[in-house]
């Protein structure tokens, strides 16, 4: 195994892949452009608090073709990024080419076998605790140490070399003969605490200490101990639950991987753990209620706000911003629905909203009387108060049960029946903004809410 390559620079593969390139010349690194182009600069760094700080500067790029083939490959990318690394890796495989896994979650090693072939990989559970400080810079607090294992369980000379390359450089590699229950095992703390800390917006201890939350941490690992066992026919220990909170308690101060990623803003696991363990309990008629909530729960928590013609944000002088679709905006009283417009579209059966349905969902800041409707590209915009617009303002949204067309002005239209056309009608409306006084308005002077 001359020619090593580390797949990413993260809190994982940052960590022991310099540890490895340290004293071996013949490791390389694939890294995104950001990250490439900090190490290209400043080279590797290890900031650690338990042992020593070091800098390399190994071979770097963000296309294999430009680095040696690989005779081992150690893979440090996110769970959700395995399909485009496999990918890019396959054009430069040997037919020797051994893989080893480091990831969360327990379908890795599948599925690098379906594409790739069973006799190239070598599963892999990290112990680490780590994170990313900057591009090119991780900060390393506590363990270091990897557990690899042969798919099939046998022990293999390839899983003893790859224990010694570890070994020989300063990093505990442990080789077990039961690779899938070590995942397993490493899933229940990882759907426990990865979760819990994001929700709790704190560390670990925060979960230990309280003893409301015992059951909780005893119930989601009896729910992904059952799956295991339905799914990939693994059983793990009765006391499961037991074990995993006594091996917590080292790490009682730590947050991690998960919370971490929440609070830099990056993507989350929760697809690959809690996520995973509620499809696959679904397909084998497992409840698990506990992890399903936990899913929802970190999904609410760490998705972006959806954005485009889609959507209606209102923000401005009010409480807190709100989104809207077509979909929620049915959702609202019927008392409040317009099925008809005969004055402004006879004939035409459309659906929309009077703008009184809106104003009961907002809460407005104290003093708020204006409010405006902003087309999507922000060149038109009409400024009403906001008395006229909840006598008179209605969102037109749908057409014969369709989103309303754009050639129309959807998919959200503002119409004023009673103040007329040329007062308040904004075609593609994406924003309502409240405000203390006249705001933003394309109109003529004349039109202008202040002088109707």
């Amino acid at each position: 195994m001359k020619q090593i390559l580390v797949v990413g620079a993260g809190s994982v593969g940052g960590y022991f892949g310099a540890h490895l390139a340290r004293k071996n010349p013949n490791v390389s690194f694939l890294l995104r452009p950001r990250t490439l182009a900090a190490v290209v600069k400043n080279g590797l760094t290890i900031r650690s608090a338990i042992g020593e700080s070091f800098t390399v500067h190994p071979p770097v790029a963000s296309d294999p073709k430009q680095l040696p083939q690989p005779d081992l490959i150690v893979l440090g990318v996110k769970a959700y990024d395995l399909e485009e690394t496999m990918n890019q890796l396959e054009p430069v495989l040997k037919a020797d080419t051994i893989i080893l896994t480091l990831q969360n979650g327990v379908t890795i090693e599948d599925t690098l076998m379906a594409r790739f072939g069973r006799e190239r990989i070598v599963g892999g559970v990290a112990f680490i605790y780590s994170r990313i400080a900057e591009p090119g810079v991780i900060d390393h607090f506590k363990k270091g140490l990897i557990t690899i294992g042969e798919p099939m369980g046998m022990e293999s000379s390839r899983l003893q070399a790859i224990a010694t390359l570890f070994k020989d450089v300063g990093i505990p590699c442990f080789i077990t003969k039961d690779i899938r229950r070590a995942k397993w095992e490493k899933m229940c703390w990882n759907c426990v605490f990865n979760p819990l800390t994001v929700v709790l917006k704190d560390r670990v201890a925060k979960a230990l200490d309280h003893p409301e939350l015992q059951p909780v941490i005893t119930t989601i690992v009896r729910e992904v101990s059952a799956v295991a066992m339905a799914a990939h026919r693994v059983p793990l220990d009765e006391d499961m639950a037991e074990k995993v909170v006594k091996w917590s308690q080292e790490l009682r101060d730590i947050h991690t991987s998960m919370y971490d990623d929440w609070l830099a803003g990056r993507p989350t696991e929760i697809d690959e753990l809690n996520g995973y363990v509620t499809a696959k309990g679904k397909e084998f008629g497992v409840p698990t209620p506990m992890n399903e909530m936990l899913t929802a729960l970190i999904k609410a928590m760490t998705g972006t706000e959806p954005s485009g013609v889609g959507f209606i944000r209102i923000e401005g002088a009010i409480m807190q911003p709100l989104q809207f679709t077509r979909a929620t905006l049915a959702q609202l009283p019927a008392a409040h629905q317009v099925s008809e417009l005969p004055t402004l579209m006879p004939g035409i059966n459309v659906r929309g909203v009077k703008f009184q349905a809106l104003l009961d969902v907002v809460t407005l800041n104290v003093g708020a009387d204006h409010v405006t409707f902003e087309s999507q590209d922000g060149k038109f915009s009409a400024c009403l108060t906001i008395k006229q617009a909840m006598d008179f303002g209605i969102l037109v949204y749908e057409l014969d049960g369709a989103p309303f067309p754009s050639e129309r002005g959807g998919p959200f239209r503002l119409v004023t029946p009673g103040l007329g056309d040329l007062c308040a009608n904004v075609k593609q409306v994406g924003r309502i903004i409240f405000s203390k006084g006249l705001a933003s308005d394309t109109r003529p002077p004349e039109a202008c809410a202040e002088n109707v």
